[in-house]
């Protein structure tokens, strides 16, 4: 089975610790993603995506792979239903790198399934959710991150 990438890079007028908050805190990531991410944060230690409204549907699932606040964050990311080793679970490095005034933050997803339903989605949705966290970031105030999302990935 072919296995493919995703990597996304954005600069952003902020700090490496603002950043890494947007991404690990969350009420933050609540106010630009429209999900909590939620953990301790250490090396081996779970983590979940989980929707923020009443439901609170568990979305993602995975284990802190490596942390290094306020430079580093590796993740395994699979579906709750996703019971194949995490060895095979798709992976996502945020890399926070300080430039003078801004921040640039790469983002790769890894190991994904060529073709697959995670890999059409995440094209679609990382773009979204990155773009919501730099203008939340630099502005105050998020995107509407979801806004016609089932039309962007029926593309």
């Amino acid at each position: 089975m072919t296995k493919t990438e995703y990597i996304y890079t954005l600069y952003i007028k902020t700090t490496p610790e603002k950043v890494w908050n947007a991404i690990t805190n969350p009420e933050f990531a609540r106010q630009y993603w429209g999900h909590e991410n939620i953990s301790d944060w250490n090396q081996g230690s779970p983590w979940k995506h989980i929707t923020s409204d009443g439901q609170r549907t568990v979305k993602l699932v995975g284990n802190v792979l490596e942390s290094v606040p306020p430079k580093r964050l590796v993740l395994t990311w699979a579906e709750p239903s996703d019971t194949s080793p995490q060895s095979e679970h798709s992976r996502v490095t945020f890399e926070i790198r300080p430039m003078k005034d801004m921040v640039r933050l790469t983002v790769t997803h890894s190991n994904l399934q060529a073709g697959s339903e995670m890999a059409s989605r995440i094209s679609s949705g990382w773009p979204r959710v990155l773009s919501s966290m730099k203008s939340f970031l630099e502005t105050g105030k998020a995107l509407d991150t979801w806004a016609d999302y089932e039309h962007d990935c029926a593309k």
